[in-house]
């Protein structure tokens, strides 16, 4: 990696461990922390000793059992997690009440602490690092038959779900159970939350839930396999979740045990969507072919509406995709033909139920390394976007029918930050796990710099290849002349020009089969279209001076809509 650019520092090694453990973190209060707040500068904690909390108060609310804890049983041990002030005297009539002491996280403590919008991946200044969240001192408790637990609710005030206080209250009752929880023959531990907020889907899945009572009892009888690998992840996207460097050296990391995991192929898929156009026929046609030339043994699925014609459909499985007729599902805050009325279809992907896992990837993405490996990682893991967004992209998921009814529950209330469905998910899933961006690496130049356009062009060219994947965001290369990147011609398309990516994408369809290439070609209206954006380009006189390249692209000619009549 050493071409002269800087490049020996991209990517470089991320403190981040996968399996360095949640519970494992400095116990630090962060009381009284005073951090700095600047960009990129570490946080500085006080460090401070972890006290017993006081005693509760005689005129506190009593905590009634609920009334599925008669099929639980009697003469247990049940942890207490959040009820210090609540008194829980009936709860003793089951049993033995242990509470768990810890200490709450400081008030100065943000979301966006945890989840920041950059991280240096490639360790140029400094190592990437998560503020502890305060845990408690597991050695000092003994298993437990059954965790209680007072989950924090700011409903409906503005950010509830990205309370630090709500995660940290989450993470030690999963700790809880997966240290502390007795385990029946399926490895199961039983939870209880008493909460009017729904607990965190993203640890307490939906079909882990036994029952709900009333507004404010929640049962759960989580898989521990599935919970000790989430809490065992970094506890915010501050780390990467999958380290590609060796902690504190300059080699690779050693990815051999995640790839043998992964090796044997499961009931695991990559999907993508299309519904509403055929605009992005050919980018999942070349998607397909790009997933074959990785050597993947999953299955590639594609679901499809009724938008897309026999023949194209027939392509696309030529291609490679298997093919599933969907429903197209409505945003229903989306004004009429609006580029986003259709996109909460993307929910469909979670009634695939007969896969345990996929990997969804938009058909505006490439992949040019196996990505199997991210088979390993659980829902929701995913590369940054922006403040504390994931991006929609490439993103982990796991497949389950009472999430999909979950999720078309909640499409009037929730309100998405940009009306897409990357904007919803990400209000549903605020815990996610931080990706590398060369696993999704987005085609875009925002500060507009030499330098950064020198490194993503190299890496965007580089053979063999140092991206798994290129995200091609504005223009697509298949709506563009073959000679270059036609987001030139364009002035607030600029920043998603790159003429190194552009020739990359068409690199891979000149590898495709003819009868494949063909549902590439440009129709007669964006033809016009091309043709007066460079001649828009050139009266304005735009310094790149793309629109002064001779266009010889056949397909400029052999237009797509006249030869398929």
């Amino acid at each position: 990696m050493g071409e002269g650019l800087g490049l020996h520092k991209m990517m470089k090694p991320s403190s981040s461990i996968y399996f360095e453990n949640a519970a494992s973190l400095v116990r630090c209060s962060l009381r009284e922390c005073h951090h700095k707040i600047e960009k990129g500068m570490k946080m500085e904690a006080v460090f401070e000793e972890t006290n017993e909390p006081e005693p509760r108060r005689l005129n506190a609310t009593k905590i009634e059992v609920p009334g599925f804890m008669n099929e639980v049983g009697k003469g247990m041990k049940i942890g207490m997690v959040n009820m210090d002030e609540f008194d829980i005297s009936e709860w003793k009539t089951r049993g033995e009440t242990i509470p768990i002491y810890f200490e709450r996280v400081s008030k100065y403590f943000k979301w966006e602490d945890l989840f920041p919008e950059w991280i240096d991946e490639e360790e140029e200044n400094d190592s990437p690092t998560c503020p502890e969240i305060p845990m408690p001192d597991f050695r000092r408790y003994d298993n437990m038959d059954v965790i209680v637990a007072k989950l924090p609710c700011k409903y409906p005030e503005e950010g509830w779900r990205r309370e630090v206080f709500r995660l940290q209250v989450h993470l030690i009752v999963a700790n809880l159970a997966v240290k502390k929880g007795k385990r029946d023959w399926n490895w199961r531990t039983k939870v209880v939350f008493w909460s009017k907020c729904r607990p965190m889907l993203e640890l307490f899945r939906c079909d882990d839930l036994v029952r709900q009572e009333g507004e404010n009892w929640w049962y759960y009888q989580p898989e521990i396999a599935r919970l000790e690998q989430k809490v065992s992840l970094p506890v915010g996207s501050c780390k990467l979740s999958l380290p590609l460097w060796g902690q504190g050296v300059d080699e690779v990391y050693d990815l051999s045990k995640i790839k043998m995991a992964t090796k044997t192929a499961k009931r695991e898929a990559y999907v993508t969507v299309l519904h509403s156009s055929e605009a992005y026929v050919c980018g999942a046609i070349t998607l397909a072919q790009s997933l074959l030339k990785t050597g993947t043994k999953r299955d590639l699925v594609l679901l499809i509406d009724n938008s897309i014609s026999i023949p194209k459909r027939e392509a696309l499985a030529s291609a490679g995709w298997k093919i599933r007729i969907i429903k197209r599902i409505r945003n229903p805050r989306a004004e009429k033909h609006t580029y986003n009325e259709f996109n909460y279809s993307k929910f469909r992907l979670w009634q695939l139920a007969d896969y345990d896992k996929i990997i969804f990837i938009d058909a505006d993405i490439i992949v040019l390394r196996n990505l199997d490996l991210l088979f390993h990682f659980p829902q929701m893991s995913a590369t940054g976007n922006d403040i504390w967004i994931f991006n929609s992209g490439i993103m982990v998921i796991e497949p389950s029918n009472c999430t999909f009814r979950l999720l078309m529950s909640q499409r009037k209330e929730i309100v998405s930050y940009n009306g897409g469905d990357q904007g919803f998910l990400n209000e549903v899933y605020v815990w996610w796990h931080r990706l590398p961006r060369r696993v999704n690496f987005l085609k875009n130049f925002w500060s507009n710099t030499s330098l950064e356009a020198s490194v993503k062009n190299h890496l965007f060219g580089a053979d063999p290849p140092k991206v798994y994947a290129i995200h091609y965001l504005g223009l697509k290369p298949w709506a563009c002349y073959r000679e270059y990147d036609c987001n030139w011609d364009i002035g607030d398309q600029r920043v998603y020009a790159s003429d190194v990516a552009h020739e990359r994408w068409w690199k891979l369809h000149d590898s495709m089969d003819k009868k494949l290439q063909k549902f590439c070609g440009l129709t007669t209206r964006r033809r016009i279209e091309l043709d007066w954006d460079r001649k828009k380009a050139r009266e304005k006189g735009l310094p790149d001076e793309h629109w002064r390249i001779n266009i010889t692209d056949p397909r400029r000619i052999h237009l797509m809509d006249k030869n398929m009549r």
